[in-house]
């Protein structure tokens, strides 16, 4: 059974199969040209699976099964990655890129243990970033800059699908509401985080919800973040109001990365001082890598989004329950 199936009311795709597709290659080309305008960033080529050994690999929330399989050649074992927060860095370095620059790279990944919905799905496709910046850019002010130069080319690229296909007709607020996840407590102290993100969002429409990942004053956690690659008091992520589902909307995590004190830190705190001993994070721990911000953009969300479609499905290829295929068939919800 499908976990949260949302059928808005009257629900009818302003473009039909076709038109979608093609709709998707211009969506992508525009905002790739528009991200990397705005961050400074080239584009790189990324590695599908990793070397589980080296603890490039995303945690996500420390509990999702990688996918893995033993290769034949060098009877190694190779995981699929599911992001490639930690990877991105080490490229930096590796590729000599100089400070004020950064890469960006198509990301795919399999997250076989993700609760499928109208925004979730086992397959991942990302836009994954990652710039190195200097000491005195590790900062609220140049992680706010950041996000807001990221939120513009997200609603120009919305106004330039907009002009191309007149069925689409919501647009994108620009002013981004900055909040902590702590002042959202504060505000809602009886929601629960998710109830919190579509209360704010309604009033607000476009937000940046930050330090994701410490445990708040209630004893809870707002969502959880691994404690290896974002510095939890300069992360968050990006959201923004969708008219077609009437809810929060998460496009992007994102953040500063961890130096020396948080990585030590936010690895007490998670109980995963054992990951000292990968290579990765003993470079963080010696001050070998460089400083760096950076984040996931999805594509099948932002097509989702700015396509004006109400479930990922209907602009990306995964598998299905069949209790979803049924739901979608009987609304005219097309599931590729």
């Amino acid at each position: 059974m499908m976990s949260n199936f949302i059928l808005p009311d009257t629900y009818k795709s302003p473009l039909g199969v076709y038109d979608t597709q093609v709709a998707i290659g211009f969506l992508k080309r525009t905002f790739e040209d528009k991200l990397a305008r705005a961050l400074n960033l080239i584009r790189v080529s990324a590695p599908l699976f990793v070397d589980p050994k080296t603890g490039l690999n995303d945690d996500l929330n420390g509990v999702e099964r990688a996918v893995n399989f033993d290769i034949k050649e060098t009877g190694k074992e190779a995981h699929i990655v599911h992001s490639l927060a930690k990877w991105k860095r080490q490229a930096l370095q590796n590729y000599g890129f100089p400070v004020g620059q950064g890469l960006y790279t198509d990301m795919n990944a399999i997250r076989r243990d993700e609760e499928m919905d109208n925004l979730h799905s086992i397959y991942v496709d990302q836009w994954d970033w990652e710039k190195v910046i200097s000491r005195e850019d590790r900062n609220v002010d140049y992680l706010k800059a950041t996000v807001k130069a990221i939120v513009a080319a997200i609603a120009d690229t919305k106004e330039a699908l907009n002009a191309k296909y007149p069925a689409l007709k919501t647009t994108l607020c620009r002013e981004v509401a900055f909040i902590t996840t702590q002042q959202l407590e504060d505000l809602y102290p009886e929601l629960s985080p998710k109830e919190r993100e579509d209360i704010f969002l309604a009033e607000y429409k476009t937000a940046f919800i930050m330090q994701i990942g410490d445990t708040l004053k209630s004893g809870k956690k707002h969502d959880g973040r691994a404690p290896d690659y974002d510095d939890w008091a300069l992360n968050g992520d990006i959201l923004f109001y969708d008219e077609v589902l009437g809810r929060a909307f998460e496009v992007s995590s994102m953040g500063i990365r961890v130096d020396a004190e948080s990585m030590d830190s936010q690895l007490k705190k998670a109980g995963a001082d054992e990951r000292r001993n990968y290579p990765f994070h003993k470079a963080v721990l010696d001050g070998a890598l460089p400083l760096t911000m950076g984040g996931g953009i999805g594509q099948s969300r932002l097509s989702m989004l700015l396509l004006e479609k109400a479930h990922i499905g209907e602009v990306q290829v995964s598998l299905w329950d069949e209790d979803t295929l049924t739901q979608a068939r009987r609304n005219g919800i097309v599931i590729l």
